[in-house]
């Protein structure tokens, strides 16, 4: 029995339990609790320093999602035997946690803070990350750490036709949509998700779903806050103000923002040149000695700044680079643009640009995925690069961050719904997206360049995809509010919204929402979902205009695939005594041969650069599994040499006794000088014993047969 613990309970609609304690761990913690359902338990723990560092002006939160792997009874794999850094899909959730988090927290809190999630118990029928952003905000919500919460996130989806929360893992193989969506009691804050070439409307129906959900498990965590006694959060102050200053630069330069904002120049550098110079004249009229707390300068200079922008687009309903607020930006694109590529495209929208590539292998190229909850491997992946000079920017490369796992995730969600499915795709497919310009939506730009590169490669793909980036300037006072498609970066930073939305012609293949604002009425949501489709289909339309449909065939330079059924008891055979058959297949032919048992059967998948080399491999493999035929002739070689007779090895793997009687039509006192062996001799397969399944050969069968001579002559 744990002491002194507080427990509430969340009962979801077909029963299931979500359980929410605290009290009995991590009591030094800020704040802690274990959710549980089922037999999954996540411990979080949110900490937070009392006072924030000097000169920070932003919020410096860390979340750090974990899977244990004695969770689900494994060890760690590799030579230390331990967890180590952060999977990609341990990456994931902990961006979907702090997206959800991270807008809930007060605009002038700059505290260091950390909240750690640890998955310490699985279940192979619940999913935890649908339960980490419960488990993070109740951590919060025990806490003092000050927080506009609570909120919570639930995976939707839709299983023949009927909408459910929190899905198992069996359940969601047949799903047509999968999100999980994040909120709060009044308002959504964050969806990320993949669908089946779903309607917006469809989308907007999950999306409202979850939220009625979310606000049962809001209830709940204020429920906790009371029992524990953490209504009171504690009192911080972690901005330096100076109104008089404030008032001055507002009064000083707003106008020239508003000037220079209005002015709609495309280019990004020599609009940040503009705005810099009216900054840097403003500190210069200053002096030395003006008396002023110089740090504010610059957050207050990006203030205003953002206001004049805001204001240009709501007021005038223009925006920054002269466009309209649909309006997608000028795109071109080029495919088979890497010529040893077995796939390639350039995709530009603006001064975004993505150089994408097509790789495709065989099995031995699948990605091992070895996680505490999730095993196996993957046929398609999809890797993002977002190098500095990409930005104009000197960044040293220390791998891969967080930011380039999410957008590449959220590439590959999209993408993957329309790849051939099964035995129509023998490939394992690694798409590369190196994002050579960047000013808004470059994950966007690698789901279109991604498309091309398909299609270039010759992947048989159902549809091509495209995707968009949608923002959202708004005004809660005046209730005013302009949607952005296709924004640039200082859109999405400027604005309230960064909504991505993929597609083909039919309908939605994947999602990423985030807002920075309270409240956005799912009116305004739909208008954005229907102005987003515009936009891909517009996009859809000038990409087409580069490729329209699949390349009919592979490249020449692409490695070739056949794929042949055998029956499973012949797979030994083609394998050989530890590998030696297909080894010297692989060896004499040149050819890369995979085999798997499948649906009782042996799959064999042969990939070759060289149609040649395909078929000497196919012909060796169809004769070690071809199957005998009384009747049929044969030529054998001879193997060894008995007193009886020989063994004759006729087809590859198969040998036949040719008894010393059936060598010639003479009688043969023994087979002194008769054969040798490894000569080559025609054979007739005469019989296969029942019993032993021995073969029976004949080579005098096929000789011609002495007339019998007359005993009177």
């Amino acid at each position: 029995m744990l002491p002194n613990v507080i427990s509430k309970t969340i009962v979801l609609e077909d029963g299931r339990e979500i359980i929410i304690e605290t009290g009995a761990l991590a009591k030094q913690a800020d704040g802690a609790v274990v959710v549980r359902m089922g037999n999954a338990m996540l411990l979080a723990t949110a900490m937070s320093k009392k006072e924030a560092g000097e000169g920070v002006d932003f919020l410096p939160m860390s979340v750090d999602y974990q899977e244990k792997f004695a969770a689900s009874g494994k060890i760690p794999g590799g030579f230390l035997k331990r967890e180590g850094r952060l999977s990609d899909y341990e990456i994931l959730i902990s961006r979907i946690v702090d997206r959800a988090i991270r807008p809930i927290f007060p605009d002038d809190y700059h505290a260091d803070t950390q909240i750690a999630i640890t998955l310490m118990s699985a279940d192979s029928d619940v999913l935890p990350d649908c339960l980490a952003g419960l488990a993070a905000s109740a951590a919060l919500a025990v806490s003092d750490i000050p927080f506009n919460g609570p909120i919570s996130e639930v995976r939707v989806g839709k299983i023949n036709g009927k909408l459910v929360i929190n899905p198992t893992p069996t359940q969601l193989e047949t799903a047509s949509l999968e999100f999980i969506v994040a909120g709060s009691e009044e308002y959504i804050l964050m969806v990320e998700g993949e669908a089946n070439e779903i309607s917006e409307d469809e989308m907007v129906e999950a999306m409202q779903f979850a939220h009625e959900e979310i606000k049962k498990h809001c209830k709940i965590q204020k429920e906790l806050t009371i029992a524990v006694g953490k209504e009171k959060k504690r009192e911080y102050s972690h901005e330096k103000s100076d109104s008089g200053l404030y008032e001055k630069m507002h009064a000083e330069v707003y106008g020239k923002c508003y000037d220079v904002v209005g002015r709609l120049i495309a280019n990004k550098s020599e609009r940040y040149d503009l705005i810099k110079a009216v900054k840097e004249e403003f500190v210069a009229s200053l002096g030395e000695e003006h008396g002023f707390e110089a740090s504010l300068i610059g957050p207050y200079f990006s203030k205003i700044h953002k206001e004049a922008a805001r204001n240009l687009t709501l007021n005038e309903k223009k925006r920054l680079d002269g466009r309209r607020l649909d309006e997608i930006r000028p795109i071109w694109s080029v495919i088979d643009y890497l010529p040893s590529a077995h796939g390639s495209a350039v995709f530009t929208r603006g001064e975004t640009q993505s150089i994408t590539t097509c790789t495709l292998g065989t099995k031995m190229d699948e990605q091992m995925v070895d996680g505490a909850m999730i095993s196996g491997y993957n046929k398609f992946y999809l890797h993002y690069n977002f190098p500095g000079f990409s930005t104009g920017e000197v960044k040293i490369n220390r791998g891969v961050g967080r930011r380039e796992v999410g957008h590449g995730n959220l590439a590959m969600r999209a993408l993957k719904k329309v790849l051939p499915s099964g035995d129509e795709n023998p490939y394992t497919i690694r798409i590369v997206s190196d994002i050579l310009e960047s000013n808004g939506s470059s994950s966007m730009a690698t789901v279109c360049a991604g498309s091309l590169a398909l299609m270039d490669a010759g992947i048989q793909i159902k549809a091509p995809v495209t995707g968009i980036a949608m923002g959202m300037i708004s005004d809660a006072k005046t209730g005013k509010y302009s949607i952005l498609s296709d924004i640039l970066g200082d859109e999405d930073h400027l604005g309230d919204m960064d909504f991505k939305v993929t597609g083909t012609e039919k309908g939605i293949t994947a999602c990423q929402m985030d807002l920075k604002v309270e409240g956005l009425d799912y009116s305004v949501l739909k208008e954005a979902l229907y102005q987003a489709k515009e936009g891909r289909l517009h996009i859809m339309n000038e990409i087409k205009k580069t490729i329209s449909a699949p390349k009919p065939d592979l490249k020449p330079h692409t490695p070739r695939s056949f794929m042949m059924s055998i029956p499973k008891e012949l797979i030994g055979a083609v394998i050989g005594p530890g590998g030696k058959v297909i080894q010297e297949i692989q060896k004499d032919t040149g050819a890369t041969i995979i085999i798997e048992e499948k649906d009782n059967m042996g799959k064999i998948n042969i990939f070759s650069n060289n149609q040649e080399s395909m078929n000497a491999a196919i012909s060796r493999i169809r004769a070690i599994v071809a199957m005998p035929e009384i009747g049929e002739v044969y030529t054998g070689k001879v193997k060894n040499i008995m007193p009886f007779g020989a063994f004759v090895e006729f087809m590859p793997g198969k040998d036949g006794l040719l008894h010393i009687s059936e060598i010639k039509w003479e009688r043969l006192e023994n087979m002194e000088g008769v054969l040798e062996p490894g000569e080559e001799i025609q054979v007739k397969l005469i019989d296969v014993d029942k019993k032993t399944g021995k073969f029976k050969l004949s080579r005098k069968v096929l000789l011609p047969k002495p007339e019998k001579s007359d005993k009177n002559d």
